[in-house]
């Protein structure tokens, strides 16, 4: 049994290092990076090829990952619920801001909330879960928009603007402007303007692929989200969306824009 496990470790040590190389590596190279007998290395990558988990480049005879293994990542990637993921980290936040946190997922041109938790304050938020938000006037629909392809930004804004408060951004060239600050700001601000008396700050999550595919807030009323607390609560929120994002495999860097 011990031998067994120790050839599981060192199947492992091997395909987590052929990971760090998308050209492959020879059975020297890896033998001396994951300090295993060369015998030994071969012995292994020639089962893992026979399982399809490693392939060989027939003329550098050098090994990389097999395709077996997008297999595998999509059946992981396909079972992920975002919502399940999530509901922990919203809670945490929550629990730390004392303010309410949604999750919503893009749903057309709006979005809709499929996740809500309430802060300890009297005061509660309308909002529930299964409402809609506007793209364009909630901070969710922000952080979800900006980060969205330039032609669906225009079919939103073709479909028209409507306002919702006289805060609401309702002319097309000023919302693009906007988008390019939430953009580089990593987070978007609802300033009463999908309803009076309410601020929010929002924040994208994205999958796997760096596509945006949700986005999380920290909401309450005017009187305690102040402006002076948007700086921390954004903070907070950013934090929180990377973490479910990473959750949901995306490892950082360049969004996906396409």
């Amino acid at each position: 049994m011990e031998n067994t496990v120790q050839s599981i470790e060192r199947a492992i040590k091997i395909l987590e290092e052929l990971a760090t190389e998308k050209d492959g590596m020879g059975v020297t190279e890896l033998s001396h990076r994951v300090k295993i007998h060369k015998s030994t290395v071969h012995r292994i990558l020639n089962t893992l090829l026979q399982l399809g988990y490693v392939e060989q480049n027939p003329k550098s005879e050098k090994y990389r990952l097999g395709t077996k293994f997008l297999y595998l990542g999509g059946a992981i990637l396909d079972r992920m619920d975002i919502r399940r993921e999530a509901h922990e980290f919203l809670k945490n936040l929550a629990e730390e801001v004392n303010e309410t946190v949604h999750l919503v997922v893009p749903d057309g041109d709006k979005a809709i909330y499929v996740d809500k938790i309430d802060s300890n304050r009297t005061i509660r938020m309308y909002s529930q879960i299964g409402r809609r938000a506007p793209l364009h006037a909630s901070a969710v629909g922000k952080a979800i928009l900006a980060f969205l392809p330039p032609d669906y930004v225009e079919k939103i804004i073709n479909n028209g603007l409507e306002r919702y408060t006289k805060n609401t951004i309702a002319d097309p060239e000023k919302l693009k402007e906007h988008l390019k600050e939430v953009r580089l700001k990593g987070y978007a601000v609802d300033d009463e303007e999908n309803e009076e008396g309410i601020r929010c700050v929002g924040a994208p999550v994205f999958d796997h692929t760096g596509r945006v595919i949700a986005a999380i807030s920290i909401s309450g009323p005017i009187v305690t989200i102040t402006p002076n607390r948007i700086p921390e609560l954004a903070k907070k929120v950013i934090e929180c969306a990377k973490a479910i994002s990473c959750k949901m495999g995306w490892r950082g860097g360049d969004f996906n824009l396409q």
